[in-house]
This record gives C-alpha cells, sequence and structure tokens, in this order.
C-alpha cells in the first residue's frame, strides 16, 4: 500500500488543485458551521447543539455535514 507522500506524488497537477480546493471549502464551511452554531440560541437549532457540534468538529463528511448545517439545521 502507498504511504500518503506516494499517493500524493501521484496525483497530476490538476487532481492535486481539485484536492486543495475541496479540502479549503471543507475547513471553511466547518468553521463557518462551527461559529453560527455557537452564537445561535439552542431554540434556533434543529436538534441538540452538542450533537451538531460533535458531528461537525469530528466526522470525516467531505462538507456534506457542515452544509447540511447550514441549510436545514438552523431555524430560520
Amino acid at each position: 500500500m502507498p504511504t500518503p507522500r506516494e499517493q500524493w506524488q501521484q496525483m497530476t497537477t490538476p487532481q492535486r488543485g481539485a484536492f486543495v480546493t475541496l479540502a479549503t471549502v471543507d475547513v471553511a464551511l466547518r468553521i463557518w458551521s462551527l461559529a453560527d452554531l455557537a452564537k445561535r440560541p439552542a431554540e434556533e437549532v434543529h436538534g441538540p447543539k452538542w450533537l451538531w457540534a460533535t458531528g461537525l468538529a469530528l466526522a470525516n463528511s467531505a462538507g456534506t455535514l457542515p452544509a447540511a448545517y447550514l441549510l436545514w439545521g438552523r431555524r430560520a
């Protein structure tokens, strides 16, 4: 099995660019979601805040969990 360094070296330049772009978007969405969750009262969140925070901080979801929180986890 190739090491992470070998896997990175086997990627083409466009693949590396896409990987870095997606990772940046994922981190930005997580930061935005966690900051919003921290400021938002519990009454304005669908579900327990601690569960959202745990999922946002620990789950590897490629941006889907932060997007779900921002779209459906907040009450208007």
